[in-house]
């Protein structure tokens, strides 16, 4: 029997390497969940979009920045900054294989195929928290979207990302005068101050509303040239 229209049909469902993802279909939306928690859907990505353009305009006008984004999620982010000339290299991290899959040749193609055909963009497999303390990369830009926020982490090892050595590894691969910007689903003046203590100079919160409940947030910090 056919689902009504108003349920979710489940497109994939996958077990990797952090527990379980899956895609879904809800009306006209897709969805991603994790581990039985709601990630993100294709309904609107204002937030995602804001977050590259506030990174982009705490650069000052920086020629070509490099931009980190972690988190490939529905691709709001990616196909955004690849939509604007001014970025140079953009490099995505994503953990979960099932998401890349789902860009590359499943139901989310249709939103980054462009994105991902950019010889600006470089997708890595790699889990964001190993990826900023290993590599040997440096960028302008960081952009986190890998959680709900500080406070409400997909997985609990994604928590030590915005600890002070967290923060700390991720203020070693930006290059001086670097921006980091991190999505939360709320305000957090906690995490404010988190950042002000990691060193981190022009702390700032730039608030998106939504339809519903306390509006989204980008968080903005620069390091220090």
């Amino acid at each position: 029997m056919a689902a009504p229209d108003d349920s979710p049909v489940v497109l994939d469902r996958r077990k990797g390497p952090y527990g379980e993802v899956v895609l879904r279909r809800h009306g006209a939306l897709l969805q991603i969940i994790a581990n039985g928690c709601f990630l993100m859907d294709t309904s609107d990505g204002r937030s995602e979009r804001l977050l590259v353009d506030a990174a982009y305009g705490a650069l000052d006008g920086r020629p070509a920045p490099a931009v980190l984004i972690g988190g490939l999620g529905v691709g709001f982010s990616l196909a955004h900054a690849s939509h604007d000339p001014r970025w140079g290299r953009i490099t995505v991290v994503e953990r979960e294989p099932a998401v890349v899959d789902w860009h590359r040749a499943g139901p989310l193609s249709g939103l980054t195929r462009a994105a991902l055909a950019d010889p600006r963009t470089r997708i890595v497999r790699d889990d964001l928290v190993r990826y900023v303390n290993e590599t040997s990369d440096t960028f302008d830009a960081l952009c986190l979207d890998i959680d709900n926020g500080p406070g409400w982490t997909v997985t609990e090892d994604n928590a030590s990302l915005y600890s002070p050595a967290g923060l700390t590894a991720c203020a070693r691969v930006l290059r001086p005068g670097g921006v980091l910007a991190v999505w939360s689903a709320q305000p957090s003046p906690e995490f404010e101050g988190t950042l002000r203590n990691a060193g981190f100079r022009r702390v700032r919160t730039e608030e998106v509303p939504v339809a519903r409940g306390v509006p989204d947030a980008v968080h903005l910090g620069v390091r220090p040239g």
